[in-house]
């Protein structure tokens, strides 16, 4: 049973390395200059949001890695890892690179690993690709944001 919790702490250290890997490219004065829809959130409540989804991501990979005995996680989990690299890879794009419309076209490869990752998660582990559902949300609320930002500042 320890080797269990072993393993969803690791888990968890990966997706949280991600969110590490990701923060280190977080705003900057460029970022804070654009010009933002109304309806963007907060700084604070990105946080909060990102932390649960990232809980929620280490729980749902955990859960599908158990299963490992007897079905093919393989797949799953290589696509949860690609779409952490792209998860993270979005940040440096956007807000490092200042390239908010090529931040969009990756968010659209994220976006379609994720929906992927949820499908083949649920095919091992009906719970773990639920787990995900609020990330793919997420996401698309970020591409819509993503693609607004783009269109008021394309000049």
């Amino acid at each position: 049973m320890k080797g269990h919790w072993l393993s969803l702490l690791g888990w968890m250290a990966l997706c949280f390395a991600a969110a590490g890997v990701g923060g280190l490219a977080g705003p900057d004065s460029w970022y804070r200059a654009i010009d933002k829809p109304p309806w963007n959130p907060p700084d604070w409540v990105f946080g909060p949001v990102w932390t649960v989804l990232y809980v929620m991501m280490g729980v749902a990979a955990w859960l599908v890695w158990r299963e490992r005995a007897s079905a093919a996680v393989t797949i799953p989990l290589g696509l949860f890892l690609i779409q952490l690299i792209l998860n993270s890879l979005w940040s440096w794009v956007f807000f490092r690179w200042h390239q908010p419309g090529w931040a969009l076209v990756e968010l659209v490869a994220l976006w379609m690993t994720v929906l992927l990752t949820v499908l083949a998660f649920r095919s091992v582990r009906p719970l773990a690709g639920a787990l995900l559902v609020p990330y793919l949300l997420w996401v698309t609320f970020a591409g819509v944001l993503n693609a607004s930002i783009w269109l008021r500042n394309r000049g």
